[in-house]
């Protein structure tokens, strides 16, 4: 009874954590959208002439390989842009590698 007991609190603590890690994933990508190259991604892909992220990947449109493709090397008018979200002071302060923080970005728009 006791070792069930314990599987279950072990189990249940690790999805909360996997939450936690979640959460705090899509907050270091709302800073990255936010503060990209310095005025945020936003600034671009929040006007009706530009290619609007958070639709295009709700709707399945923008996988997460293209997207990071595009991030990594830079599309039509769109810069590289893995730089620049490198910069910024949430991704450096959880040290994430270039696949996290855009893992991270990707998450916040799935939202």
């Amino acid at each position: 009874m006791k070792k069930s007991f314990g599987l279950v609190v072990g189990a249940a603590l690790l999805a909360l954590s996997g939450q936690v890690l979640a959460n705090e994933a899509e907050e270091v990508g709302a800073k990255i959208y936010e503060r990209a190259f310095g005025r945020g991604c936003g600034a671009c892909h929040d006007i009706a002439s530009n290619p609007q992220l958070k639709e295009l990947i709700k709707a399945g449109k923008l996988p997460k390989d293209q997207f990071a493709k595009v991030l990594k090397e830079g599309k039509n008018g769109m810069p590289k842009a893995t730089a620049a979200i490198m910069e910024v002071g949430p991704v450096k302060k959880a040290n994430l590698t270039e696949d996290q923080a855009i893992d991270a970005v990707y998450s916040y728009l799935s939202k």
